[in-house]
């Protein structure tokens, strides 16, 4: 399977006159084509600066970063904007980002094509269509509650076919059932298009319904849940326990290609490491103790 998006001690500062802010520090990550997975993380852990490199809106300070075959780092002006025209969708948590107010839907939606050139009305209407907005096309936004908008925020980021779909947050002012119908129409259309779907979340039922989930801790990738069975479906994961995402997913601690990874910091409290851990080979596993003490040592 080929990849999507390929970072590697991803760096991302930034500068003013009297600070400096490392917001990621070496970060890695490999999504493949045609995968769902979510991106989640606490306020600060670097998780919207990712995205946002991703999607073409910032530049990386240094490491690699490669997206349907683009170089980020070494993009020039002129690439960037056919790269965002062609390679990449954003749907943003506050939709009025996307829609201009005085067109209907699905003039909204023919906009980037116009932009580029490349209109397909029928295409337009196919997408509105699979948002479920079939009968609403050609209402104006002031006449489209807010879960409305944000669909039409969905085919519009889809008009110009691209290969990667970056969401911000897409279900963050929604109510659930409108939050989930979202969910529904990111899964049909990754299914149908075969389009990557990155999803940036701090909502951890949502991350539960997507294949793959990467936690960013400090600017770092820490843990990664894989989903136990990869048969199953959005559906069948609805129908579980709100606690979702233990419950189908299976955790592991991402382990970077010189060997550094990052503990739960849940887990260094519990058994009392600060600083210094002790860590030795047992047979097939690796131990991690709090070290021990010169008193311990010399009894």
């Amino acid at each position: 399977m080929s990849e999507m998006i390929h970072c590697e001690g991803l760096v991302k500062i930034f500068k003013s006159e009297d600070i400096e802010v490392v917001a990621l520090q070496g970060l890695n990550l490999t999504v493949h084509q045609g995968e769902m997975m979510a991106i989640i993380g606490n306020s600060g852990s670097g998780k919207s600066t990712l995205l946002n490199i991703l999607g073409g809106l910032d530049r990386p300070s240094a490491g690699q970063v490669n997206v349907g075959g683009w170089d980020l780092l070494k993009i020039r002006d002129d690439q960037l904007v056919e790269y965002k025209r062609n390679t990449v969708g954003f749907v943003w948590q506050n939709n009025g980002r996307n829609l201009l107010p005085y067109l209907s839907a699905l003039e909204n939606v023919e906009m980037p094509m116009l932009l580029s050139g490349k209109l397909d009305r029928a295409y337009a209407k196919q997408l509105l269509e699979w948002v479920g907005l079939k009968d609403r096309m050609h209402s104006k936004l002031h006449q489209l509650s807010g879960g409305e908008q944000q669909r039409v925020a969905i085919a519009i980021s889809l008009s110009n076919r691209p290969k990667l779909l970056l969401a911000d947050e897409p279900t963050g002012s929604v109510d659930t059932s409108t939050s989930d119908q979202i969910m529904s129409i990111f899964r049909n259309v990754n299914r149908e298009l075969g389009i990557t779907i990155v999803i940036v979340t701090h909502d951890l039922t949502l991350a539960g319904k997507v294949d793959r989930v990467v936690a960013i801790r400090d600017g770092l990738t820490s843990t990664e849940f894989l989903k136990r069975n990869p048969n199953l479906d959005l559906a069948s994961m609805e129908n579980l326990h709100q606690g979702g995402l233990q419950e189908v997913h299976e955790a592991f601690v991402v382990v970077d290609r010189v060997g550094r990874l990052q503990v739960p910091k849940e887990y260094l409290d519990a058994v009392g490491i600060q600083g210094r851990a002790s860590m030795e080979f047992d047979g097939d596993k690796i131990v991690i103790t709090a070290p021990k003490s010169l008193e311990e040592e010399n009894a």
